[in-house]
């Protein structure tokens, strides 16, 4: 965990969460499940950090019929949130683009997806730990030559295929919610977040850590 995780972590646990606006803790908790992203940009060769930040993002409606599927029977899909998806098509201005909705049922233009390279439970301190608790950071990078150009969304996928060249999406366009679909046939995106550009070149790397709070 970088020292800017490690802070963000601990401010959250007394009197909230600084992500370009003030967020009280007791505000985003509510007895929730909320998500917070720390998105670093690096350069490929001398590992810079060339960008930085921290964001909240929005839980998806899918997410609670993913929950019940897995409830029900968790032997009638394979994945649970298994990849990360990052594209270029949030929706507004390319610095300040329209707030994530939850109706959202898959990114509007994505580029890429990829496994998680790394899934830590943590404690209330920020500390890794090796039995389960209710906060989890689901890490992923993109490499250089991966992911390039003017990044805006990305959300957490739960897959039918392991293999992230191999996509079975929702064929609802936001602001379209079929809730007659079985989404036991269907990749499902479970958390969205727009934010202002990022422009990845093929020199940098990209690294995404996915805060869960239960």
């Amino acid at each position: 965990m970088s020292q800017v995780q490690r802070d963000r972590f601990r401010k959250a646990q007394s009197n909230g969460v600084h992500m370009g606006l003030e967020i009280p803790y007791s505000d985003m908790r509510k007895g929730e499940p909320y998500g917070e992203v720390f998105i670093t940009l690096t350069d490929g060769k001398t590992g810079k950090v060339l960008e930085e930040r921290h964001v909240p993002n929005v839980i998806t409606a899918d997410a609670s019929i993913l929950a019940a599927i897995y409830f029900n029977d968790k032997d009638s899909r394979n994945n649970s949130a298994n990849m990360l998806a990052i594209g270029t098509g949030a929706t507004g201005a390319l610095l300040s683009p329209n707030a994530p909705d939850p109706d959202q049922r898959s990114l509007n233009s994505e580029i890429a997806r990829k496994p998680w390279s790394s899934r830590v439970y943590r404690d209330a301190s920020g500390n890794a730990v090796a039995i389960p608790t209710n906060i989890v950071d689901f890490t992923c990078t993109y490499d250089e030559a991966e992911a390039v150009g003017a990044l805006t969304e990305m959300g957490i996928m739960s897959t039918i295929s392991d293999n992230p060249l191999i996509k079975n999406e929702n064929p609802d366009v936001f602001p379209t919610r079929d809730l007659t679909r079985d989404l036991t046939l269907y990749d499902v995106l479970v958390n969205y977040l727009t934010f202002g550009v990022i422009v990845k070149p093929s020199t940098a790397r990209l690294t995404i850590t996915w805060r869960i709070t239960f």
